[in-house]
């Protein structure tokens, strides 16, 4: 955080952080499936897990890239997925907290089931709001990092599509490293307002 130099760049600058803490909780539902720590903490534990991943994260990103974006067609484009993510996170949100989460352990994962979650528009919706946001950025880090997201995703759908919230959140939140070196090592800061845009 102390290498982000604007404040309109605070929110994407989060990302590791907030990816960070939510493995954090991921740590305590495995805790709970093993039979570690008490109900009551495993079931918040998950509750947290998908209030974030379900819910927060398809507004969140959006939302930290439209903020990072200079005035044009591709500011709108991205509001238009800030609105989408809106309104998965709404839909989402409610799901999490009025129908019961299950978590279970299926090969060596956590497949997280919700019946008001688990629709196909949603996870339609939910990937358009993130990933499209990302690679209609004009920074060419965010982009990248989108590209990346859009790679692991399709992989995870392949490969783990049972547990899918999990790892995916697993491998963004590994990704998001890039950005924190991108910010901390890099000459050319995406929150520089002379940063130049892609064309």
């Amino acid at each position: 955080m102390r290498e982000v130099k604007r404040s309109r760049a605070l929110l994407f600058g989060a990302t590791p952080l907030l990816f960070a803490l939510h493995q954090f909780v991921e740590a305590f539902v495995w805790l709970g499936l093993e039979g570690r720590i008490g109900t009551t903490a495993f079931e918040w534990a998950v509750f947290l897990f998908m209030l974030y991943a379900q819910g927060i994260l398809p507004l969140l990103m959006p939302l930290a890239v439209l903020l990072l974006e200079p005035r044009g067609w591709r500011r709108h484009a991205i509001a238009a997925c800030t609105a989408l993510g809106a309104v998965v996170f709404a839909r989402a949100t409610y799901a999490v907290l009025a129908r019961p989460t299950r978590a279970v352990i299926e090969h060596h994962s956590i497949a997280y089931h919700n019946a008001g979650t688990d629709a196909a528009w949603i996870a339609g919706a939910y990937v358009v709001a993130t990933c499209a946001a990302l690679l209609l950025s004009s920074h060419r880090v965010v982009r990248w990092f989108g590209i990346a997201n859009v790679i692991g995703l399709t992989i995870v759908l392949l490969v783990k599509g049972y547990a899918f919230t999990s790892v995916w959140c697993l491998y963004a939140a590994v990704l998001s490293i890039m950005l924190f070196w991108q910010f901390r090592h890099h000459h050319v800061n995406i929150d520089r307002p002379n940063c130049r845009p892609a064309q």
